[in-house]
């Protein structure tokens, strides 16, 4: 029996094919493969004039294999086991675990309202934030009426989805402020209502502190501006009567009054 040694492929590694009656094998890797190879092709050196020389050359596609699982192993595995050891922001993961949705930041209510929160179930601080802000506000008891003006101006899903904003939204009492007529009037009107809606959202999750002396850019094009600290803090001439509830996809502040655009 005789044994070659040499390269395969370019650029695919070293080959050995033992030939003789039993068969052949062909085996092709890279530095693992040679090496393993080397240590191959002296076994069939030594096996020859020995009795038992067939019984060692049976052994020589098994460690063939063997050597090919290891170089294949090690060059097709290294990609995978280093995307399993680290996440897609490169932070290390335990392999084999699904990253879990990154969660809402932590609710810090301030508000003389917030202490009519309920405290677990629908409108609790907790259900609000594994919920994108619509539908956050569909579990308020309290902006109820918000929720019907942002289906009729057909803004749910601009709001739902849009990252990182600030919506104050008027309680049923502040839209109640306006009366019966004015309100059913405003509701009638969707660019009118989309107009006023909008007015109510800023771009970036504002914080306690952001309002405490601040002018920002609402998604209508117009400014607001926020001030005062604690359970006294006003947008334009509305009180918020409970805000800095986090929810999925934006920091939500219920105000007593609607706020309306000077354009």
């Amino acid at each position: 029996m005789e044994h070659v040694l040499g390269r395969v492929a370019p650029g695919v590694g070293w080959g050995w094919e033992p030939s003789g009656e039993n068969g052949s094998v062909t085996v092709c890797g890279g530095r693992a493969v040679n090496d393993s190879l080397r240590q191959v092709a002296a076994l069939s050196k030594s096996a020859k004039g020995d009795r038992h020389m067939n019984t060692r050359l049976l052994t020589l596609p098994v460690v063939a294999a063997l050597s090919l699982t290891t170089a294949y192993g090690t060059s097709a595995g290294a990609t995978t086991a280093a995307t399993a050891a680290t996440g897609a922001s490169g932070a290390p993961v335990a392999a084999g675990v699904v990253q879990a949705p990154k969660p809402s930041p932590a609710s810090s209510p301030v508000g003389p309202g917030c202490s009519s929160l309920p405290q677990s179930g629908p409108g609790s601080v907790a259900d609000l934030g594994r919920l994108r802000v619509v539908t956050a506000a569909a579990h308020s008891p309290d902006l109820s009426t918000f929720y019907s003006a942002v289906n009729k101006a057909g803004l749910v899903n601009k709001l739902n989805t849009t990252k990182d904003i600030t919506v104050f939204a008027p309680t049923n009492e502040a839209f109640n402020k306006l009366g019966k007529r004015k309100l059913n009037k405003l509701l009638a009107d969707k660019n009118a209502l989309t107009k006023v809606l909008t007015y109510h959202v800023v771009q970036g999750r504002k914080t306690p502190a952001d309002l405490k002396k601040g002018s920002f850019t609402t998604l209508e094009g117009d400014k607001i501006t926020t001030r005062g600290s604690g359970d006294k803090i006003k947008v334009n001439d509305a009180h918020i009567v409970c805000g800095d509830l986090q929810t999925r996809n934006a920091a939500l502040y219920l105000i007593d009054g609607v706020l309306t655009p000077k354009k």
